[in-house]
């Protein structure tokens, strides 16, 4: 790393001479009095905080133990920035480090900021081995080097960083509340719907079209006329993602088959038992997109409004409709097109359909309005710490 002057009081340490790797295991957790484990997909990118795991009782392979104020740090696929420190005790996946400072020289409460610095995670990505499943290894880690400032300006930063920390958790503590409150409001509503005998009850292929993407194949991967295709990894509860998107060919005559409109409702066929049906309504994201059967494509009809079946279709994904009415394999659940043409959707009037629709939308739009400001903070805490612990003179340099 290239030589700058550090500030009065500063010094230059590499990772693993302030902190330690824990190495404490339980071969035995439920004996040994532990109740939660957490793996790397109860970790949220940039949330310092643990909102999910799993119970022992349940089933667990896992034996690294972690502690309260300890810093868990996802080692494989760095990118994501998994980082978290623990308020409470457990067992974590082994594609998880335990860290926690080696000494008095660094504050437990500054760790887990500098394990979020830029810095940090371009060097746990740049140390990473493997094409699938990258991971950093301990070593790569504690040779990362930086400017670590006098434990009297460790405590003033800390202490910024912490109330800005405190403003996230109050806000992704609401973000949670209101999604809650949204998925409650929806399920309430159409269980009302569907206990109304004077509601009329139609197949969803009376609702409107239904059909199943075109399959994938090598031979469509060449030709003269490829375009842009949909599938599971595009379409998500509520919107649709076109960061990763595919080509592959689709003749005039299929184009004009599997071609998306705006107010398509896309599903997920075949996905996680949790997540079969997962739909978002297509709103022209994608110029000439097609679809390909990992989803299922429905386009309603005159009786129903796009917006009032994407919601019945989320109050399906919800109340594990889609999975009751889903054929699973060795680990995927599907739908399968024949099976969901044939589930009932509640089909009151047009001014009922819409009336419950901007009654949810209410609710999403306070939710929206509320993730803008969570980002926005997010922002902020990182130009403090960008302020605070990376600059020419100072941590990270």
């Amino acid at each position: 790393m290239p030589e700058v002057a550090l500030k009065k009081g500063w010094t230059r340490v590499a990772f693993g001479d302030v902190v330690k790797l824990s190495r404490e295991r339980s071969s035995n957790p439920e004996k040994d009095g532990f109740e939660r484990f957490v793996g790397l997909d109860h970790m949220d990118p940039g949330d310092l905080k643990i909102r999910r795991w799993g119970d022992i009782v349940d089933g667990n392979t896992f034996t690294s133990v972690f502690r309260p104020g300890q810093v868990l740090f996802g080692k494989r696929r760095a990118y994501q920035r998994k980082v978290a420190m623990a308020d409470f005790s457990g067992v974590c996946s082994g594609d998880i480090y335990v860290l926690e400072p080696e000494n008095t020289d660094l504050l437990p409460e500054l760790l887990p900021f500098i394990c979020q610095t830029d810095g940090f995670f371009e060097h746990a990505v740049g140390t990473s081995a493997g094409s699938l499943s990258p991971r950093t290894n301990w070593d790569s880690l504690a040779s990362y080097e930086f400017a670590l400032p006098p434990l009297e300006e460790q405590r003033k930063i800390a202490k910024l960083l912490q109330g800005t920390e405190s403003l996230l958790q109050v806000q992704s503590d609401l973000v949670d509340s209101l999604e809650r409150l949204r998925k409650s409001l929806l399920v309430d509503l159409f269980d009302r719907l569907l206990r109304d005998d004077s509601v009329c009850k139609l197949l969803i292929a009376q609702a409107g079209l239904v059909l199943m993407g075109r399959q994938r194949s090598p031979k469509y991967e060449r030709g003269p006329s490829l375009r842009p295709y949909l599938r599971v990894a595009n379409v998500f509860d509520g919107y649709i993602d076109t960061a990763d998107l595919n080509s592959m060919q689709f003749s005039d005559k299929e184009f004009a088959q599997y071609s998306l409109q705006n107010g398509d409702i896309l599903l997920n066929e075949g996905q996680s038992r949790e997540l079969v049906g997962r739909s978002a309504i297509f709103h022209g994201e994608v110029h000439g997109a097609c679809f390909q059967n990992t989803l299922i494509r429905f386009r309603p009809l005159e009786v129903v409004t796009t917006e009032f079946a994407h919601r019945y279709f989320q109050y399906c994904l919800y109340t594990g409709c889609f999975v009751a009415n889903s054929k699973q394999t060795t680990s995927i659940a599907h739908l399968g097109v024949k099976r969901f043409a044939k589930m009932l959707m509640p089909v009151p009037g047009k001014g009922q359909q819409e009336s419950i629709t901007r009654c949810v939308s209410s609710t999403e739009q306070r939710l929206r309005d509320l993730k803008v400001r969570q980002l926005r903070l997010r922002a902020l805490k990182a130009r403090i710490v960008s302020g605070t612990l990376v600059r020419d003179e100072g941590l990270g340099a």
